[in-house]
């Protein structure tokens, strides 16, 4: 009996040991990395964004370390696929875009289901675009000057975008289309690439986001022609939108979403999506996002789905009318 009695008590003790244990390390936080695949280049608008919250999103997440992992390529494919192919673990998540909802009517064939394949977290925010040029090759000042230059010599001149498809190449087909002129498109692997090759005048002009070309705005190495959507941002408050200018088809603004691979159980989705509006609410990435014009509007898991459907339905009628497409 005494013998009994004894056994019973060292299980009991080594199972509340193991509880301690494994108290201890909950307390202590994730150990393994949270990687966050961005479909985009590094300098793009979202790689800035994601870079400025790092810290706060590692803190939130109780000390998990978080990683940021470029992985630009077919408008966002390759990157959204490495997400896709992940494990549901909670430790993999991706950042989408514009670029998202665009792809499924620019390629014949997806590898993968953007909506089904993948589980939405939250909406997190909003970048503005602007169309820009490279001062020393284009004397345009506004979205006028600029359809005059460029209507002098169709075909001549040459823009770039960040891949071909991708929501930086649509708006700057939005632009081209309303103004009636004729210009090259040059596509590029992320939006850094893209801007380095206006700055040093391969190609004349682009839209690139706002947080993206700030600093060349304010070396005057890149000239702003116009925002490209609604409304103008603060950090540039005396650059009209296109719109106002005298081209009100002109209407678009970039976006961004946290998501995992499909089937991420309920409980990893919550505690991403808790972490997220931590993060994005720390007053140093507030003010972070305030100096570059990013708006951030976290929402629930059904609404960022919802919202994506809602994008795919709009790009959709915009590609048909571009007559956008890529093998």
């Amino acid at each position: 009996m005494n013998t009994a009695i004894a056994r019973r008590t060292l299980l009991a003790l080594g199972a509340a040991a193991l509880c301690t244990a494994a108290g201890l390390a909950s307390a202590q936080g994730n150990t393994t990395p949270l990687r966050v695949i961005l479909p985009v280049g590094a300098g793009s608008g979202v790689d800035t964004i994601m870079r400025s919250a790092q810290v706060a999103l590692s803190k939130a997440l109780g000390g998990q370390p978080v990683v940021i992992e470029n992985l630009p390529g077919a408008g966002g494919i390759s990157g959204t696929q490495a997400v896709v192919k992940a494990a549901p673990d909670g430790n993999t998540v991706g950042v989408v875009s514009n670029n998202h909802a665009v792809n499924p009517s620019v390629f014949k064939k997806m590898p993968y289901d953007g909506i089904a394949d993948l589980t939405p977290i939250t909406m997190i925010g909003g970048s503005p675009f602007v169309l820009v040029v490279n001062p020393a090759k284009v004397p345009a000042k506004n979205a006028k000057e600029l359809q005059a230059f460029l209507k002098a010599k169709p075909g001549a001149y040459n823009y770039g975008s960040s891949g071909n498809g991708t929501i930086i190449h649509l708006a700057g087909e939005m632009y081209m289309e309303a103004a009636g002129v004729e210009v090259r498109h040059i596509p590029y692997k992320g939006m850094g690439p893209m801007l380095a090759d206006i700055v040093g005048g391969q190609v004349e002009m682009g839209v690139g986001a706002v947080p993206a070309v700030q600093g060349h705005l304010k070396a005057g190495t890149l000239r702003a022609i116009g925002v490209m959507g609604k409304q103008r941002v603060a950090s540039l408050p005396d650059v009209p939108t296109i719109a106002e200018q005298g081209f009100p088809g002109v209407d678009v603004e970039g976006w961004f979403a946290l998501v995992g691979p499909a089937k991420l159980p309920a409980a990893q989705v919550k505690r991403l999506h808790d972490a997220i509006v931590a993060a994005f609410n720390d007053p140093e990435v507030k003010a972070a996002m305030a100096r570059q014009d990013n708006f951030i509007a976290p929402t629930t898991p059904e609404a960022a789905a919802q919202f994506f459907r809602t994008e795919q339905e709009r790009y959709a009628r915009l590609v048909k009318k571009a007559n956008v497409q890529v093998e």
